[in-house]
């Protein structure tokens, strides 16, 4: 069983920016020569998700209003009061949607619905450099 991995960076505006990853993560599969298996995407970070959605603005926005209402910006934090920041937000989403996602690797690429985006989530209160980490496995 043969082992791949490869790590990118990915620039952000922070505040829910949602970022489609998809063609990085299908690059690095296909060029790990990986015909059937299993590819974990993880991303660096107690701020951010890896997710999938039809990225497309509408749905795009539809996401980021559903996550203002289960873990609103404004809210009051412990998390803010311990530390003086405002980004308790931020790690409770990325909490909620995880900061990593596997899939099935068939034929040499992600199997994937036809809509299905790996997209990058940065819940942080600012700009950043992500770093994801895709690996590889299988025959």
């Amino acid at each position: 069983m043969a082992t791949y991995q490869k790590t990118f960076s990915v620039s952000t505006k922070g505040h829910c920016d949602v970022v489609d990853i998809d063609a990085q993560v299908q690059g690095i599969v296909r060029e790990s020569g990986i015909r059937q298996g299993i590819v974990n995407v993880s991303g660096r970070g107690s701020t951010l998700g890896i997710t999938t959605l039809e990225y497309e603005p509408g749905c795009v926005a539809d996401l980021q209003r559903a996550l203002d209402k289960i873990a609103p910006p404004t809210s009051d934090y412990a998390h803010n009061a311990r530390w003086g920041d405002n980004n308790g937000y931020a790690h409770l989403r990325s909490a909620l949607m995880g900061t990593a996602k596997s899939f099935p690797v068939r034929n040499g690429e992600i199997a994937t619905g036809t809509w299905q985006q790996v997209v990058l989530c940065d819940f942080d209160d600012r700009a950043r450099q992500r770093e994801v980490t895709v690996t590889v496995v299988g025959d």
